[in-house]
């Protein structure tokens, strides 16, 4: 099986690739980046000279690199993860999103269409469906999407497209939809990661509103699990949920984080509330337990700490990710020769 990822130097997609090719079998994987502000091959520093591995540097939103990519490498099967995925950058400028999420999103599937590939993974977000209240069910794969800001919109019609392409042109696609990831290697811009840096340096840690947003937390391993599960057994046609059952206030993780790691809550800063800013998420992940036997085995308070000693054991990764030295390590590596393969 040759394995196409996209995204596979973000903080999903590198994790993914490297559970990918250290399970069993001998799954080929090709990862496909544009290595964007996100997009970090320190992540997968190790992997340049392993067999069953291929870089390709590339825009998913370029027609031109894609059919050349599907073309020479012949992938089976294409795992979506490529995308802009931060809110406050899209409330600033929503185009980027609407490039690589929508018009990439569209590139893929009409590559994957021509090539007959035998499923197409559609990595997206509870996001989609909008906010809960506190009190209401969790969502289900039946819930209609309401998104509330242009990163989650953009998302939402990347479904869209997804399943009208499995509908009308029987291209064999699932939908994955994931609640907050957090572990190694995320750009430190999330709550997570950004509150583990400030709070080893001693800096103010900025929350939103009165911190009293709900998120479901699920650790990235899981998550990889969670996609594995589906590229093996998933339905073509299906949605399926994603999440670690664990709702924590913004501000209990905050907490949670400062204990780890010995700090005062002096540190914490309420800050002017995100527009649009969700209230609750909340997933039911009851499908995918029951018909591909999945569910999360990561505690949060485990992958938590897990997570905060990544980051203590590994603070020149994210020296060189703030001091934005990591966009080097292409250059180092490859030198520009992966260009010219496409």
């Amino acid at each position: 099986m040759k394995i196409l990822v996209t995204g596979g130097a973000g903080f999903i997609g590198s994790n993914l690739v490297r559970h990918l090719l250290g399970s069993p079998g001998e799954n080929r994987v090709i990862n496909v980046d544009k290595l964007t502000y996100a997009g970090n091959l320190e992540n997968l520093s190790g992997l340049e000279g392993h067999p069953r591995y291929s870089f390709l540097l590339a825009d998913i939103a370029d027609p031109a690199a894609m059919n050349a990519l599907f073309e020479e490498h012949q992938p089976n099967m294409v795992m979506h993860l490529a995308a802009e995925s931060h809110v406050d950058r899209s409330i600033e400028d929503a185009a980027p999103f609407v490039r690589t999420n929508v018009v990439g999103t569209h590139v893929l599937l009409d590559c994957s269409l021509r090539a007959g590939i035998d499923l197409f993974v559609h990595v997206s977000t509870d996001e989609v469906y909008g906010a809960l209240r506190e009190g209401d069910p969790a969502f289900t794969e039946r819930h209609p999407v309401d998104p509330s800001s242009p990163y989650s919109a953009s998302k939402a019609a990347s479904d869209l497209l997804v399943m009208a392409y499995h509908r009308t042109h029987g291209l064999p696609a699932v939908i994955t939809r994931c609640s907050n990831n957090y572990g190694p290697c995320q750009f430190p811009e999330k709550l997570i990661p950004l509150t583990i840096r400030n709070a080893m340096a001693d800096e103010p840690l900025p929350v939103y509103g009165d911190g009293r947003n709900i998120r479901d937390w699920i650790h990235v391993e899981d998550h990889c699990r969670a996609l594995a599960a589906v590229s093996e057994k998933g339905a073509p046609g299906q949605v399926y949920n994603i999440g670690g059952r664990t709702e924590l206030r913004n501000i209990e993780v905050v907490r949670e984080i400062l204990g780890c790691l010995g700090k005062p809550e002096s540190l914490i800063r309420f800050v002017s509330d995100r527009p649009g800013h969700d209230w609750r998420y909340a997933m039911d992940i009851t499908r995918i337990q029951r018909e591909l036997d999945w569910k999360p085995i990561i505690g949060f308070r485990e992958g938590l700490e897990k997570t905060v000693t990544w980051y203590r054991d590994n603070p020149e990764w994210v020296s060189r990710v703030l001091s934005g030295e990591y966009r080097k390590y292409y250059e180092r590596m490859y030198g520009g020769r992966l260009e010219k393969s496409m």
